[in-house]
Protein backbone atom coordinates (compact mmCIF):
# COMPACT_ATOMS: atom_id res chain seq x y z
CA UNK A 1 0.00 0.00 0.00
CA UNK A 2 2.80 2.93 0.96
CA UNK A 3 4.51 2.07 -2.65
CA UNK A 4 0.75 2.83 -4.32
CA UNK A 5 0.66 5.93 -2.27
CA UNK A 6 4.63 6.69 -3.32
CA UNK A 7 3.34 5.99 -6.87
CA UNK A 8 0.35 8.19 -6.63
CA UNK A 9 2.00 10.65 -5.18
CA UNK A 10 5.08 11.10 -7.37
CA UNK A 11 2.70 10.80 -10.38
CA UNK A 12 0.42 13.58 -8.65
CA UNK A 13 3.94 16.01 -8.69
CA UNK A 14 4.15 15.00 -12.57
CA UNK A 15 1.11 16.11 -13.47
CA UNK A 16 0.81 19.53 -11.14
CA UNK A 17 4.32 20.20 -12.92
CA UNK A 18 2.93 19.79 -16.45
CA UNK A 19 -0.44 21.47 -15.75
CA UNK A 20 1.73 24.47 -13.91
CA UNK A 21 3.84 25.21 -16.98
CA UNK A 22 0.60 26.31 -19.06
CA UNK A 23 0.15 28.80 -16.27
CA UNK A 24 3.73 30.33 -15.52
CA UNK A 25 5.13 29.78 -19.53
CA UNK A 26 3.00 31.78 -21.87
CA UNK A 27 4.97 31.46 -25.18
CA UNK A 28 8.11 29.34 -25.98
CA UNK A 29 10.88 31.40 -27.77
CA UNK A 30 13.64 30.24 -29.24
CA UNK A 31 16.47 31.31 -32.01
CA UNK A 32 18.26 29.73 -34.79
CA UNK A 33 20.56 31.22 -37.82
CA UNK A 34 22.59 30.42 -40.66
CA UNK A 35 25.09 31.52 -42.81
CA UNK A 36 24.77 31.54 -46.76
CA UNK A 37 27.77 32.47 -48.81
CA UNK A 38 25.28 34.34 -51.05
CA UNK A 39 24.75 38.64 -51.14
CA UNK A 40 21.77 39.60 -49.49
CA UNK A 41 20.25 40.45 -52.08
CA UNK A 42 20.20 36.90 -53.77
CA UNK A 43 19.42 35.88 -50.40
CA UNK A 44 16.07 37.84 -49.53
CA UNK A 45 14.48 37.63 -53.11
CA UNK A 46 14.99 33.67 -52.87
CA UNK A 47 13.80 33.35 -48.99
CA UNK A 48 10.80 35.31 -50.17
CA UNK A 49 9.70 34.01 -53.77
CA UNK A 50 7.08 31.30 -52.62
CA UNK A 51 7.58 29.44 -55.83
CA UNK A 52 11.16 28.44 -54.33
CA UNK A 53 9.66 27.46 -50.43
CA UNK A 54 9.08 23.76 -51.12
CA UNK A 55 12.60 23.36 -52.39
CA UNK A 56 14.06 23.74 -48.55
CA UNK A 57 10.41 22.57 -46.90
CA UNK A 58 9.61 19.66 -48.04
CA UNK A 59 6.49 19.04 -46.12
CA UNK A 60 4.35 21.77 -47.67
CA UNK A 61 2.05 20.40 -50.38
CA UNK A 62 0.51 24.11 -51.34
CA UNK A 63 0.50 27.47 -50.70
CA UNK A 64 -2.44 29.94 -52.25
CA UNK A 65 -2.72 33.73 -51.75
CA UNK A 66 -5.59 34.06 -49.71
CA UNK A 67 -4.79 38.45 -50.50
CA UNK A 68 -1.56 40.19 -51.65
CA UNK A 69 -0.97 44.16 -50.59
CA UNK A 70 1.61 45.72 -52.51
CA UNK A 71 4.76 46.19 -50.10
CA UNK A 72 3.85 42.14 -49.24
CA UNK A 73 3.10 43.49 -45.36
CA UNK A 74 -0.39 42.38 -44.26
CA UNK A 75 -0.50 40.06 -47.23
CA UNK A 76 -2.71 36.47 -46.43
CA UNK A 77 -1.76 32.54 -47.58
CA UNK A 78 -3.36 29.52 -47.01
CA UNK A 79 -0.91 26.63 -46.63
CA UNK A 80 -1.33 22.93 -46.63
CA UNK A 81 1.46 20.96 -45.07
CA UNK A 82 1.72 17.41 -44.99
CA UNK A 83 3.20 15.15 -42.37
CA UNK A 84 3.20 11.97 -41.95
CA UNK A 85 -0.06 11.23 -39.82
CA UNK A 86 -1.92 14.10 -41.51
CA UNK A 87 -2.57 17.31 -43.65
CA UNK A 88 -2.54 20.67 -41.91
CA UNK A 89 -3.91 23.88 -42.89
CA UNK A 90 -2.42 26.84 -41.50
CA UNK A 91 -2.41 30.77 -42.58
CA UNK A 92 0.43 32.91 -43.16
CA UNK A 93 0.24 36.66 -42.60
CA UNK A 94 3.40 38.87 -43.32
CA UNK A 95 3.67 41.49 -40.47
CA UNK A 96 6.63 42.98 -41.55
CA UNK A 97 8.86 43.08 -44.73
CA UNK A 98 11.92 45.12 -45.08
CA UNK A 99 13.33 44.70 -48.52
CA UNK A 100 16.82 42.75 -47.87
CA UNK A 101 16.32 43.63 -43.70
CA UNK A 102 13.68 41.88 -42.25
CA UNK A 103 10.31 39.55 -42.49
CA UNK A 104 8.18 38.82 -39.63
CA UNK A 105 5.41 36.23 -40.78
CA UNK A 106 2.93 35.04 -38.46
CA UNK A 107 1.35 31.38 -38.60
CA UNK A 108 -2.01 29.96 -37.31
CA UNK A 109 -2.02 25.98 -37.46
CA UNK A 110 -5.27 25.25 -35.76
CA UNK A 111 -3.94 25.03 -32.04
CA UNK A 112 -0.59 26.64 -32.68
CA UNK A 113 0.05 30.07 -33.09
CA UNK A 114 3.76 30.97 -34.37
CA UNK A 115 5.68 34.22 -34.93
CA UNK A 116 8.83 33.88 -37.05
CA UNK A 117 10.76 37.14 -36.89
CA UNK A 118 13.88 36.98 -39.69
CA UNK A 119 16.45 39.05 -39.85
CA UNK A 120 19.22 39.06 -42.86
CA UNK A 121 22.25 40.90 -42.09
CA UNK A 122 25.23 41.06 -44.77
CA UNK A 123 29.64 41.05 -44.38
CA UNK A 124 31.64 41.03 -47.12
CA UNK A 125 28.99 39.49 -49.22
CA UNK A 126 28.02 36.79 -46.96
CA UNK A 127 24.42 36.62 -45.46
CA UNK A 128 23.20 35.75 -42.14
CA UNK A 129 19.64 35.03 -41.66
CA UNK A 130 18.54 35.00 -37.70
CA UNK A 131 15.45 33.46 -36.79
CA UNK A 132 13.65 34.79 -33.90
CA UNK A 133 10.80 32.79 -33.25
CA UNK A 134 7.77 32.19 -30.39
CA UNK A 135 5.41 29.85 -29.87
CA UNK A 136 2.18 29.64 -28.59
CA UNK A 137 -1.57 28.06 -28.33
CA UNK A 138 -5.16 28.82 -27.60
CA UNK A 139 -5.46 25.43 -25.91
CA UNK A 140 -4.40 25.56 -22.77
CA UNK A 141 -3.35 21.67 -22.82
CA UNK A 142 -1.56 22.65 -25.71
CA UNK A 143 -0.24 25.24 -24.01
CA UNK A 144 1.22 23.12 -21.09
CA UNK A 145 3.52 21.02 -23.63
CA UNK A 146 5.36 23.71 -26.20
CA UNK A 147 7.89 24.17 -23.74
CA UNK A 148 9.01 20.35 -23.71
CA UNK A 149 9.12 21.01 -27.35
CA UNK A 150 11.23 23.75 -27.79
CA UNK A 151 14.51 21.92 -28.41
CA UNK A 152 12.03 20.25 -31.52
CA UNK A 153 10.91 23.45 -32.70
CA UNK A 154 14.20 24.60 -32.75
CA UNK A 155 15.56 21.83 -34.37
CA UNK A 156 12.75 21.63 -37.01
CA UNK A 157 13.61 24.86 -38.20
CA UNK A 158 17.34 25.16 -38.17
CA UNK A 159 16.76 22.10 -40.61
CA UNK A 160 14.31 24.39 -42.62
CA UNK A 161 17.34 26.97 -42.72
CA UNK A 162 19.68 24.46 -43.54
CA UNK A 163 18.26 23.43 -46.53
CA UNK A 164 18.01 26.80 -48.21
CA UNK A 165 21.46 27.44 -47.61
CA UNK A 166 22.14 24.04 -49.11
CA UNK A 167 19.43 24.91 -51.95
CA UNK A 168 20.37 28.56 -52.63
CA UNK A 169 24.55 27.80 -52.50
CA UNK A 170 23.36 24.88 -55.31
CA UNK A 171 22.75 27.78 -57.92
Amino acid sequence: MKTIKIIIGIISAFALAFFLTGLIVKKTDYTAEVVVNKSIEEVFSTFNNSKNIKNWIPEIKSIDVVSENPGKTGSIYKIVVETQEEEITMTEKVLAYVPNEKVTLFFDAENMLKRDDYVFTSKEGVTTITLNSSCQSDSYIMACMFPYFKGTFREQDQSYLNNFKAYIEKQ
